[in-house]
């Protein structure tokens, strides 16, 4: 059975954690209405002391489990949900990806799908820049990856390394796609 984690943060505010919650929700019912998925609700740790949330008069805690970077490698993808702050993902979610550094230095995150959403305080709140922002820690993680080259001068050709990245790239997301294959 194909298991899918959906993860949401502790959130900063209380109109981010309610929409981030009711994303992650709905996102959950459509996932369990595929055959042969299960689907884990989780939170990240919060990072920040009590009496700062209180000051800012955070949300109740959820009683959705707190995840840990091991947890990741039991899922076969990813759905990532945080909250903005100043056009990217909060803090708490910044530090639970940057404590996934071994899970990515051994490649147990490697070829898994991922994907994000998120909940801004506006509509010009930065969703657009909280997405680009969030793929590097994708990307880092080995879910989309990607070969490249530089030109320089126009003279430059690609290294034997480069050359054995873009193959692995091509051998590797084609393994990937043919799991997929008739799978939806």
């Amino acid at each position: 059975m194909s298991s899918v984690n959906y993860l949401i943060p502790s959130a900063v505010t209380t109109l981010c954690m309610d929409m981030l919650q009711r994303l992650a929700e709905e996102i959950k019912k459509g996932a369990d209405s595929v055959e042969g998925v299960e689907v884990k609700l989780w939170q990240v740790p919060e990072t920040l002391p009590e009496e700062v949330l209180g000051k800012m008069g955070a949300a109740p805690k959820s009683d959705v489990p707190i995840i840990k970077p091991s947890d990741l490698t039991e899922a076969d993808g990813f759905l990532f949900g945080f909250p903005t702050r100043f056009g990217m993902m909060a803090a708490q979610f910044k530090a639970f990806l940057d404590a996934t550094g071994g899970l990515w230095g051994t490649q147990q995150l490697a070829g898994k799908p991922a994907g994000i959403f998120y909940s801004t305080a506006s509509q010009g709140g930065g969703q657009e820049t909280t997405a680009l922002t969030a793929i590097t820690q994708l990307v880092k993680g080995g879910s989309p990856y990607g070969a490249g080259t530089y030109a320089g001068d126009g003279t430059r050709q690609p290294t034997d390394l480069e050359l054995a990245q873009a193959f692995h790239q091509g051998k590797y997301f084609s393994g990937i796609a043919k799991k997929f294959e008739g799978t939806a």
